[in-house]
């Protein structure tokens, strides 16, 4: 019987998930010639054709799908072991993976990374921001970070930083040409950008004042999916954005930009760390968690 290499089985399964040898090698630390290789080599050794490959993507055959059934359990199972072996260490080491949004990313996580490596050094953590919404574990991350409405319940989820605002906002400029809106409805009338997912979905803009939700789908001139490109084009003048409070403080102490329907813009609970439900957390998570509870303890005093 031909034995085959567990790094082989690790290495297939990082395709699949990954479908693409270039995230797949860099997830692996090889080269992509190095992984394309050990494909080949498990596709020989078994005899059957795991992969379809063309120029622009990887797609698993019969075959590959039924291996990756299989296996995938019993990687996560050794990943977990060997995990829970290291737990055993006196200071917590490894990979972290985390998956999270922009503005998470950025305004409630950005500010842990550097306090968080330099308290433990042996952990390597990788931060991979993401718009859309996916498995975790599928994905291969240890964590995730979220907003309320979007957490699945079979998820662990701890509280990870303080309640956040939206504003309204553009230069005063803008206001005084087009007039300054009273309600959200007055907002149909005015140049605003928007946010496009790359799911190609463009969210409305939610108001909530008095137990009162309006929703308006924003009209204007722009879509972009990058928030930096929003604000900027808010800070030329182009038109109205809603952003999260924290990347435009500076811009409105400074009266660049001017804030208006505050009245409607109610504070919203802050993101949440989540995980896979299980009785041991990897030590690096475990290390994380416990960070991130005293760090929203230090900021909330």
């Amino acid at each position: 019987m031909t034995q085959i290499d567990l790094r082989d089985l690790s290495a297939f399964a990082a395709v699949a998930r990954t479908g693409n040898f270039r995230r797949a090698a860099l997830e692996q630390r090889v080269s992509t010639s190095s992984l394309s290789q050990r494909l080949r080599e498990l596709e020989d050794g078994l005899g059957v054709r795991l992969l379809h490959r063309t120029t622009r993507s990887v797609a698993l055959t019969e075959a590959g799908e039924l291996l990756l059934g299989r296996i995938g359990p019993m990687l996560r199972d050794i990943d977990a072991a060997v995990d829970q072996v290291r737990g055993l260490r006196a200071v917590p080491s490894g990979r972290l993976r985390i998956n999270a949004p922009a503005p998470a990313a950025e305004l409630v996580l950005g500010p842990m990374l550097g306090p968080f490596l330099a308290a433990h050094p042996l952990i390597e953590l990788e931060v991979i921001v993401q718009a859309t919404l996916i498995d975790i574990v599928a994905a291969g991350f240890d964590a995730g970070v979220r907003y309320g409405e979007h957490l699945a319940q079979d998820m662990v989820a701890v509280p990870l930083g303080p309640p956040q605002h939206y504003v309204v906002v553009a230069t005063p400029d803008y206001w005084a040409r087009h007039g300054t809106p009273r309600q959200p409805q007055d907002l149909l009338n005015h140049r605003c950008i928007g946010i496009r997912y790359e799911s190609g979905a463009v969210p409305d803009w939610e108001f909530e004042r008095d137990g009162r939700t309006v929703r308006i789908a924003p009209p204007g001139p722009l879509r972009v999916n990058s928030i930096a490109l929003a604000l900027r084009a808010t800070r030329d003048g182009l038109g109205v954005t809603v952003s999260f409070l924290d990347y435009v403080r500076d811009d409105l102490a400074a009266g660049r930009l001017v804030s208006v329907l505050s009245d409607w813009c109610d504070p919203f609970p802050g993101p949440f760390l989540y995980y896979p439900s299980r009785r041991q957390p990897p030590p690096a998570l475990r290390a994380f968690i416990d960070f991130a509870a005293a760090w929203r303890k230090r900021e909330s005093r």
